[in-house]
């Protein structure tokens, strides 16, 4: 009997330094990498909380130059990136340092592309278009939620389209990934709670994925535990230093989930929220999440009763149905304790934005052509995923 053949990836950086003071090491680890003049990507938020001081005290110490692109905006866009490439380039840079949240680590992945390999960011979109190496790049996080800084994913709005272009690609992965609870202290509750929300998401479409594995199941349940246990902690007490450092676990592990067993679409529907509306990416996934795991129910009850109990939901005597249920209601719950708004209209009116009805079948258009679509569970029509939309609004 002729046997099917299939190999399953593991991406990683190389080093990762999670800890009370890890961002002391940032100057020697740079220098370790080969870089000499780093160029920090950041955004204007970092840079008002005192967070980029921090970092260039560090490398004014040890007398290493660098430049600073502070320009990075939430959802970062294919502008960004490209301004980003003339600043690595004038200012003759040889390295990446990216700092702050998702948007600073996806622009600088887009950043280092185009300056490897050419070209313009909308090139890459898709899986393992480029050729050439990145710069050495050491990504510093300053949220618990996307871990960016350890994956191979970059999400880059085209503003043309309209739409998040999904880049997957093992050489944008940092040479190193860095996550210091310290330099969290003073992210506010909601942003916090959405972070936080996102790592979650990670987790659970991770481990519902149909390439899910045995590494990257152990990664999401612990990540899922972690989560179910201490965000609501760290949104109640920004200084709570033991739940800000367990939420840099959480996060970081349900990026080691979410880098090697992909999403779902939870992620494929996000997306376009965030390229249509410019709506905030955790906050999204959050509203989504009991939605589809709704729909992928079906695909995965085993899956979803263990959720539950990894949740702290007490299961026994249940079916494996009831207790899978459990696992969209705790979802809920989290989401809810945490501030999450109930729906997207609620969403949209706290950033001042108009999602309609009317925008869902385009959205639901390219949230079937999302990449990260292809690995969820259940195989959705453009009917089911419209009502899903509706059932969120």
């Amino acid at each position: 009997m002729a046997v099917q053949e299939q190999v399953y990836g593991f991406f990683i950086p190389r080093v990762t330094l999670i800890g009370i003071g890890a961002s002391k090491a940032i100057p020697e680890k740079i220098k370790a990498l080969g870089g000499s003049k780093p160029l920090i990507v950041t955004d204007m938020g970092i840079v008002k909380a005192g967070i980029l001081k921090q970092i260039t005290d560090l490398l004014d110490a040890a007398k290493m130059a660098y430049s600073v692109y502070d320009e990075t905006i939430p959802n970062p866009t294919d502008d960004n990136v490209h301004k980003g490439v003339d600043v690595y380039k004038k200012n003759k840079c040889d390295s990446l340092i990216t700092l702050g949240g998702g948007s600073s680590h996806d622009c600088g992945k887009g950043i280092g592309l185009v300056v490897a390999n050419g070209g313009k960011i909308h090139d890459f979109e898709g899986v393992d278009k480029s050729t050439q190496r990145m710069p050495p790049y050491l990504a510093v996080n300053t949220t618990a939620g996307t871990a960016s800084e350890m994956t191979r994913f970059c999400i880059i709005t085209d503003t043309s389209r309209k739409v998040k272009m999904a880049i997957v690609d093992w050489r944008v992965t940092p040479n190193i990934a860095l996550d210091d609870p310290l330099l969290m202290l003073g992210m506010p509750p909601a942003l916090t709670a959405a972070t936080g929300m996102d790592a979650l998401t990670h987790a659970v479409e991770a481990y519902v994925s149909t390439i899910a594995t045995p590494m990257t199941d152990a990664c999401a349940e612990q990540a899922i535990t972690l989560i179910a246990t201490f965000l609501r902690r760290a949104v109640a007490n920004g200084q709570d230093l033991e739940a800000r450092e367990r939420m840099c676990f959480a996060q970081y592990l349900a990026g080691m989930a979410f880098n090697n067993a992909s999403l779902g679409h939870v992620h494929a529907m996000a997306h376009q929220l965030g390229g249509f509306y410019d709506l905030p990416h955790g906050e999204c996934n959050a509203i989504l999440l009991p939605h589809v795991s709704k729909f992928n129910l079906i695909a995965k009850l085993d899956r979803y009763a263990r959720i539950a109990q990894l949740m702290g939901e007490n299961i026994a005597g249940l079916s494996t149905r009831e207790a899978a249920e459990r696992a969209i209601s705790a979802i809920k719950c989290l989401s809810t304790d945490v501030g999450i708004p109930a729906g997207l209209v609620a969403l949209g009116k706290r950033y001042g934005k108009d999602v309609k009805a009317a925008d869902i079948a385009i959205m639901t258009k390219n949230a079937q052509k999302d990449a990260c679509g292809l690995t969820n569970p259940r195989c959705p029509t453009d009917a089911d995923v419209a009502a899903i939309y509706e059932a969120a609004l």
